[in-house]
């Protein structure tokens, strides 16, 4: 088992659920790792969106030969969507929670404030300074842009304008959608929507969870990537 985490998380979010798939199956078989520019790993030399950070991690799958179960948390997953339909034959089966696959129906698409939009092309232009324009940034950016620096801002702002409706209906192996009923991130209705989609999905819906699966209900993404084990 191979797991993927969010953006601006790390490989210690799957702490609890390694250790207890090491201890309820005596395995270990199962590693996550920091995604590059997060945790220990360098940012990527160049943007990229999660097909780049496929090409990135698709090392890691030599070392986890001949199959494996592939997890993705968010950003995470957006990755995995992308080793399971270039690498297919390396991948058994997907794990799935809290990842952006479409875009949200239950609010429309937000634009840029106008100052900000005013702003953008004023600096494009040459007219104002890059001191100013980082304030306008700062100012209306979201809280992960904000944050975000160098290559890795341009990274988010590529994922986060990617969808996967093309890769989703590529998967032929079989995804476990788990995913918090709280989840004001990615609500449920995009499971519901992406499982429509794919080949051969399990839905299961956390009452108490919300968009932090791997942290807030390990048990349960636990016997989620036990259900793909154990046909492997």
């Amino acid at each position: 088992m191979l797991a993927l985490h969010g953006w601006g998380r790390s490989h210690s979010d799957f702490d609890a659920a390694l250790s207890g798939l090491v201890e309820s199956r005596a395995t270990a078989g199962a590693i996550a790792v920091d995604l590059p520019g997060f945790g220990a790993s360098p940012a990527p030399a160049a943007p990229c969106g999660a097909a780049g950070y496929a090409e990135m991690v698709c090392p890691v799958l030599d070392d986890c030969s001949p199959r494996v179960v592939l997890v993705g948390h968010s950003f995470g997953g957006r990755v995995v969507v992308e080793l399971a339909t270039r690498f297919p034959d390396a991948v058994a089966a997907l794990v799935l929670c809290g990842v952006p696959l479409l875009r949200r129906t239950d609010r429309p698409a937000v634009r840029p404030a106008m100052r900000y939009r005013l702003a953008r092309t004023l600096h494009r232009r040459g007219v104002l300074g890059d001191d100013a324009m980082e304030r306008m940034r700062q100012r209306f950016g979201s809280a992960d842009y904000r944050s975000a620096t160098g290559v890795m801002r341009d990274v988010l702002v590529t994922v986060v304008n990617e969808t996967y409706e093309a890769q989703l209906s590529e998967i032929a192996q079989p995804v476990e959608l788990v995913w918090g009923r709280h989840d004001s991130q990615v609500p449920v209705e995009i499971a519901h929507r992406a499982g429509q989609m794919l080949a051969d999905a399990q839905m299961t819906v956390l009452d108490s969870a919300g968009h932090l699966v791997p942290t807030e209900a390990a048990p349960a993404l636990v016997d989620a990537i036990a259900r793909r084990l154990d046909v492997l």
